[in-house]
């Protein structure tokens, strides 16, 4: 075993946390490659030398590299090991798990108002015919699964997706669709002591959605800015009153209890 090898194997220590086995190596890794401690060209210890160092399983250590590489921290060599990559940066990331706080929710919820607001206003720009045909229909299902007596949670998310697609800049949708995916704010878990929006609150927000389209749609730049600031503004109040009224911060994505976006 190298020098420059023992030296980055010290680097790892037993994995003992809360949080996915494969999530708590990543961030390790990441923070070691990025700050320098592991430099660029530097061989990553073995699978059999990070599973005895970290005492986690030789999957977790593949799905660990893998998210590396996908990450474009490392690259692999068929049958010599992964390496650290040449001028590598800290990827973004947002992810919760249960010892998230709600605090770490609403300011990630302000990051998405402020993407979200400039969408709004780009697309009462930009968009085209068919995109604010595409954006009504959208606000519509909302409505018809609010009228089914149901949340509405996919059409809404849906609805804020066809005004990213309208800003004509991919960009704007990639990131709000990553952020539905990682911070999911709609689909936080909270206990069965949550309270079940009624219809009065489901139609408050479904006005706010409806006075987003009309802007849109009469091509009115500040409008639209004005009602997607004030729809998750409101939102964010919502989405506090709730976890204030269960008593507790929400807990990690994956339940089947959902909160008002």
């Amino acid at each position: 075993m190298s020098k420059r090898t023992e030296k980055n194997l010290a680097l790892l220590r037993p994995i003992q946390a809360p949080r996915g086995l494969t999530a708590e190596l990543v961030e390790r890794l990441t923070a070691d490659i990025t700050s320098g401690k592991l430099p660029p060209g530097s061989r990553l210890p073995t699978e059999q030398q990070m599973i005895e160092a970290t005492g986690v399983s030789r999957t977790v250590i593949r799905e660990a590299v893998a998210a590396l590489r996908a990450d474009r921290l490392v690259v692999t060599r068929q049958g010599v090991g992964a390496f650290v990559a040449e001028n590598v940066r800290r990827p973004f990331r947002v992810e919760f798990d249960d010892q998230t706080s709600l605090r770490d929710v609403l300011n990630v919820m302000e990051l998405r108002a402020a993407v979200e607001v400039a969408a709004a206003g780009l697309a009462a720009e930009r968009a085209s015919a068919p995109q604010v045909k595409k954006i009504a229909e959208r606000c519509a299902a909302v409505q018809d699964a609010i009228d089914r007596g149901e949340a509405g949670v996919e059409q809404d998310f849906a609805f804020h997706c066809a005004i990213s697609e309208a800003t004509d800049n991919e960009q704007f949708k990639r990131f709000l669709e990553y952020l539905g995916r990682f911070i999911i704010p709609r689909q936080t878990v909270w206990g069965s002591s949550t309270p079940i929006l009624g219809r009065g609150q489901l139609a408050i927000f479904q006005r706010e959605h409806e006075q987003i389209l009309a802007a849109i749609t009469s091509r009115s730049v500040a409008r639209a800015r004005s009602a997607m600031q004030r729809h998750l503004a409101n939102s964010r109040l919502r989405y506090q009153k709730l976890a204030g009224q269960v008593g507790k911060k929400p807990a990690s994505p994956g339940s089947n209890h959902e909160g008002p976006r």
